[in-house]
């Protein structure tokens, strides 16, 4: 038995809603579909971006600004500046964003500009930073890490839980392979025992979990199928482009036909994606940066 106090299903006899604006919540009965860039790049990108997957609908943008990179000399992000953008994107369009905090120095930034943090698998089990991040006052989202245990990442949760923050989703992502043809293995069957073990929303990130764009339809329909909460998903306006992780980036085209073929698979287990256009303004305004 997972010795977690606050994350176990026994702690609430109910499930977690995790509200990141007054339209979208993790949890419930409504999918949340979470889309975008690995990397924010430009506001003419990130605009481009939000007025197309408003026809999916997708209720929340990604887009990271502190990107955790294999190399020192890949791009490690626009910082500040692209915080000005995501900010700028999320009021144009009144749409909740997602991005990634690296280290305690930043949440204060990602927290006035952003809805929702995301801890990346590399630092799932960075203690310091989970412990600050139970007093930011924002929602996590949580990424397992390349090799954790189901246990080890329900205890990273409790750490979040335990310092004052009860708004956790947990994202299964895969853990590390040896097979060079999907780049992670993503544990399905973890979806449905974090499902059982806690009371916290789960997700799943099909994009990290294979590595090329081929595969993340089918991976995805499996994630709903087996009682996901929401998917993220990395979708880019010139896939072959993107400066980071462009193999497994979908169109746009592309990421608004998912979201329709999920439609079915939903309703098959009792869940629904909301009509196009939820949430969004039109009529965006470019701004210069």
């Amino acid at each position: 038995m997972i010795n977690a106090k606050l994350a176990s299903q026994s702690h609430l006899h109910h499930q977690t809603i995790v509200n990141v604006s007054e339209k979208v919540a993790f949890g419930g009965k409504e999918l949340v579909i979470i889309g975008g860039p690995c990397t924010v790049e430009s506001l003419e990108q990130m605009e481009t971006v939000a007025q197309k997957l408003s026809a999916a609908p997708v209720q929340a943008l990604r887009g990271g600004v502190y990107k955790p990179r294999t190399s020192p000399y890949a791009f490690q992000g626009m910082g500040e500046e692209g915080l000005e953008i995501l900010a700028r994107v999320r009021s144009h369009y009144n749409i909740p964003v997602v991005t990634e905090v690296m280290s305690i120095s930043q949440i204060e930034a990602i927290a006035t500009h952003a809805d929702m943090l995301q801890v990346g698998s590399r630092n799932m089990q960075n203690f310091d930073l989970l412990k600050a991040l139970g007093q930011a006052g924002k929602p996590i989202l949580l990424k397992r890490g390349l090799a954790a245990t189901i246990e080890e990442f329900v205890m990273a949760a409790e750490y979040i839980l335990s310092h004052g923050n009860p708004n956790v989703v947990l994202c299964e992502r895969g853990i590390r392979s040896f097979d060079d043809y999907t780049r992670n293995v993503l544990d399905l069957a973890a979806v449905a025992a974090l499902k059982q073990i806690t009371h916290l929303p789960v997700i799943v990130d099909p994009s990290h979990a294979v590595g090329k764009r081929e595969l993340v339809a089918p991976v995805a329909k499996a994630a709903v199928a087996c009682g996901a909460d929401g998917l993220i998903i990395e979708c880019h306006p010139e896939p072959e482009k993107s400066v980071s992780d462009a193999r497994q980036a979908l169109s746009l085209e592309d990421m608004v036909d998912l979201v329709d073929s999920l439609r079915l698979v939903a309703a098959a287990v009792g869940r629904i994606i909301p009509e196009v256009g939820v949430g969004f303004k039109p009529a965006p305004i470019f701004c210069a940066v």
